[in-house]
């Protein structure tokens, strides 16, 4: 498997000087729960700092915060989630899982997980999609639509491969390394691996690439939703595969620039906030 070219960081999507509001990506966040309160809006954060609009859709609890907190979110729009069908079509990619529940009825008043997650991927197969999180866990892989870019960490793949109902292509696939299984589950679902570690592999149905990088700094919780967010961002102008894995080393050199500076004694908020400042000295 090949290493990570950061020349691809070239081909990224890179707004015009006289562009408009709207013409530099639109994306649509579905996520949160009352007991992942938080994941989503680190996916939230990330994303505002990248694409002209964010359509952001979440329990009660979490609209109202990012209601509170404006001045960070100038270009969004807060959506109630028996609306946010209507925003759907305006999107060009929708992140559906951050902090969604993992089971039903996990807390009074959260969505069935499942049955949000299968109904969406189901009436929009031809939207971008990124899948993360409480989505990817409850899921039946069969619905995934073509192109999706799925970001499971080591747990979640595991829990993947177990949902293959195809016993033959199941057993051939536990019998193959940690990147061949990748690769054939990118293939057989025509869709976009990025798994999340020490090291992350990203693979397409086509080629496949591994990015090396980070630090212990980066195990502290909500670094997965930081990244989900920054993926579904680059998806909105950009392909898939390359959205996948542009992410994930822009991520990993943020955590190695706080590193520098403070160490392991960083958090999520920290590395959203480093983001563009790496984004700037990679891409510009």
């Amino acid at each position: 498997m090949k290493t990570f070219d950061p020349e691809i960081l070239k081909k990224l999507y890179k707004p015009p000087p006289d562009s408009h509001k709207g013409q530099n990506g639109k994306l649509l966040l579905i996520g949160g729960s009352k007991i992942f309160h938080a994941a989503s809006l680190w996916s939230l954060k990330v994303a505002s700092r990248i694409v002209d609009m964010v359509f952001y859709s979440s329990i009660p609890e979490n609209n109202q915060i990012v209601q509170k907190t404006k001045q960070e979110f100038r270009d969004g729009i807060v959506v109630s989630r028996n609306k946010v069908e209507d925003y759907i079509n305006e999107a060009d990619c929708i992140l559906i899982g951050p902090g969604l529940p993992r089971k039903e009825g996990e807390e009074e008043g959260d969505d069935d997980t499942k049955f949000l997650t299968e109904k969406l991927l189901k009436k929009y197969p031809n939207k971008k999609w990124v899948i993360d999180g409480g989505s990817l866990q409850m899921m039946d892989l069969e619905i995934i639509p073509g192109n999706s870019i799925l970001t499971p960490h080591k747990r979640e793949f595991e829990m993947l491969k177990l949902k293959i109902k195809n016993e033959k292509l199941k057993m051939t696939i536990q019998n193959l390394k940690l990147e061949e299984q990748i690769a054939e589950l990118a293939k057989e679902f025509n869709c976009v691996v990025l798994l999340k570690g020490e090291k992350d592999y990203v693979c397409s149905p086509r080629e496949c690439t591994e990015v090396p990088g980070g630090d212990a700094g980066m195990t502290k919780g909500g670094t997965g939703d930081v990244l989900a967010g920054l993926v579904a961002a680059l998806y909105c102008k950009n392909d898939a595969f390359i959205s996948a894995c542009s992410a994930s080393f822009i991520n990993k050199k943020a955590g190695e620039s706080l590193f520098k500076k403070v160490g392991y004694y960083f958090n999520s908020s920290d590395l959203v906030d480093e983001i563009p400042k790496v984004m700037k000295e990679l891409i510009f």
